[in-house]
């Protein structure tokens, strides 16, 4: 009986111990689960941070996003501004270009007309030294007959016979022209007409302009030429390609290239004709 009464005893004792160890261990766990814990707390906190740095970032990113979409869209608008302008542009220099050849046609003209009014002016010049050098000989030729005259008048008691003057004839004036006589008729002769098969209609480039992608040729409305004629290019009888009317002055045409790889064949003086439609 009294062994029975001391068992119990130590089992409380070793029971006791074990609660202890446990005690210690647990308080051990827990202050190590608190320490790891305020860690994790720590870290969260910094993520967080991190986490409202990035989306302030992120909100940052958004209004430059924002901004450039808008600097997009006024680049977009100025650029279309700007390649409207270019077209207007591109016109004005093809009607520039045209007049520019009408002024340089009227002024080669112009030439031609005043060497025509000098020519006539210096041959005038000539027929009128040519009179004065006769009316010179005939005043000499009135000198001389008045001489005579008056020696024949001093001669009183003498009975003279005058002998018969001749005066040299003077040479024959040139010609009057044209516009002075008898207005001459003209004969007009109709133009010979073209063999069967070669194009009703031929000139020739003016001008080719490279920048602009246009050509001028020697063709207008008083030639019957219309816009969207199409027009075929030949040098020495070779094709090189064909070219589209866009603008009809009188006397010549502004024509774009069909294709781009002809502006850099097409040269001033190349022959042009009018494709059949």
């Amino acid at each position: 009986m009294r062994n029975n009464g001391k068992v119990p005893a130590v089992v409380l004792i070793v029971l006791f111990i074990i609660s202890l160890s446990l005690a210690g261990g647990a308080a051990f766990l827990l202050k190590k689960e608190k320490a790891k814990s305020q860690a994790l707390q720590e870290e969260l906190d910094d993520v967080s941070a991190k986490v409202k740095i990035l989306e302030g970032k992120l909100d940052d990113s958004k209004q430059t996003a924002a901004q450039l979409d808008t600097q997009l869209r006024d680049t977009k608008t100025q650029t279309e501004f700007l390649s409207e302008e270019l077209k207007k542009e591109k016109k004005l220099s093809q009607d520039t270009l045209m007049e520019l050849q009408q002024v340089k046609i009227s002024l080669e003209q112009q030439k031609k007309l005043k060497a025509d009014t000098e020519q006539k002016l210096t041959q005038s010049q000539a027929d009128l030294k040519k009179f004065q050098a006769q009316l010179k000989t005939l005043e000499g030729k009135k000198v001389e007959l008045e001489n005579k005259i008056k020696q024949m008048e001093e001669a009183k008691s003498e009975k003279v016979e005058l002998g018969t003057i001749v005066v040299e004839q003077q040479e024959e004036a040139p010609a009057l022209p044209q516009s002075a006589k008898t207005p001459a008729t003209t004969k007009i002769t109709p133009a010979k007409a073209k063999p069967s098969g070669s194009s009703a209609l031929e000139g020739k480039v003016l001008v080719v302009n490279k920048d602009y992608n246009f050509v001028v040729i020697n063709l207008g409305s008083r030639d019957g030429v219309n816009t969207n004629d199409l027009f075929s290019i030949y040098r020495k009888n070779k094709y090189i390609g064909d070219i589209k009317v866009e603008k009809v002055h009188d006397s010549m045409s502004a024509a774009n290239f069909t294709s781009a790889d002809i502006k850099d064949k097409v040269q001033e003086g190349d022959k042009v004709a009018l494709k059949n439609k």
